[in-house]
């Protein structure tokens, strides 16, 4: 088995979802859900097939998206490999209509961090076994950080 760390890439300022599915209307069923969310948001979906003409299939309502995403399922590479990148809105909006596409097996990551996919590699095929999202912690948060972890969520509305 050799193991690899695929950069995911997307552009800044959008967000970055990785998930799990298993069925061709994958892809469908995920563009009405995200379509769904909200009239402002610009989306690319890709999803890798594991059986049949295995392609990766695409959409979305944004075309530089949807090219991007390709390219990042591609060079991921596994199978039932989803990947869906966001502008104009964030994964906490989208996040419950995805859990209730019922293809979707598993949420690897949501995130606009710089993001790396931990791929294995077998004679039969890839698979993901994890993601690295974003850089590692340095240190605990202490009162101030908490008051500024406060304060944030309520200056951009998800706290009252």
């Amino acid at each position: 088995m050799d193991l690899k760390a695929v950069t995911v890439e997307f552009p800044a300022g959008a967000n970055v979802i990785l998930a799990q599915s298993h069925f061709v209307k994958t892809v469908e069923d995920v563009f009405e859900a995200l379509v769904n969310t909200g009239p402002a948001l610009k989306f690319g979906i890709a999803f890798c097939e594991a059986s049949g003409a295995r392609l990766v299939r695409v959409d979305g309502n944004d075309a530089e998206l949807a090219a991007l995403a390709a390219r990042n399922a591609e060079a991921i590479g596994a199978g039932h490999l989803l990947v869906i990148l966001l502008k104009d809105g964030f994964p906490i909006n989208v996040l419950p209509a995805l859990r209730n596409v019922p293809e979707i097996c598993r949420i690897f990551c949501a995130t606009a961090n710089p993001l790396e996919v931990v791929v294995a590699e077998t004679a039969q095929g890839r698979a993901v076994l994890g993601v690295v999202d974003g850089e590692p912690p340095r240190g605990i948060e202490d009162e101030a950080g908490r008051r500024w972890r406060h304060d944030f969520l309520r200056t951009i509305g998800y706290k009252k």
